[in-house]
């Protein structure tokens, strides 16, 4: 029998949980690296995906709490727009992706893990980065640190 290991996950998995919305917490603490915050603008926020499905994912998030799409004012949508293009520019100085997903999920049915507050996520892809795991399992591999990411990420950050 074979064994994965992904160590560094147990960190997440012991975390606390956070009571509230993470969304409009995280900005008002001051903590943009340990929150992993890599940009803010004047309406909208840079943030990575505490469970990415690859390494790189982000989320670009308005500071105004709301789940309707349809609400969103047009400077709320247009920094939502610009700050997608600086995530995928950004994306590929640093990590060179062969593909993006951009996507909102609005709502529990469709997939939102945190349906309160939209957000969307901007998710890089390479050619070959999926595979059984996630198929058999409740799993998916990580190839990178949460840590190293972030890091590489703020040093690439692209306006």
């Amino acid at each position: 029998m074979q064994y994965l290991f992904a160590t560094w996950r147990m960190n997440y998995i012991l975390a606390p949980k956070h009571e509230g919305c993470i969304f409009c917490d995280f900005p008002k603490e001051n903590k943009d690296d340990e929150r992993h915050i890599l940009h803010r603008g004047s309406t909208c926020f840079v943030i990575m995906n505490l469970y990415p499905y690859n390494p790189g994912h982000v989320m670009v998030v308005p500071y105004r709490h709301t789940a309707d799409y349809t609400s969103l004012s047009v400077e709320e949508l247009t920094e939502i727009e610009l700050l997608s293009v600086s995530c995928i520019k950004t994306l590929n100085k640093a990590f060179k992706p062969d593909a993006f997903n951009l996507g909102v999920n609005l709502g529990t049915a469709a997939g939102a893990g945190v349906a309160e507050h939209l957000h969307r996520h901007v998710v890089p892809r390479w050619n070959g980065d999926t595979n059984f795991i996630p198929v058999i399992s409740d799993m998916r591999v990580v190839p990178a640190s949460h840590e190293a990411t972030f890091k590489k990420l703020k040093e690439a950050w692209t306006d």
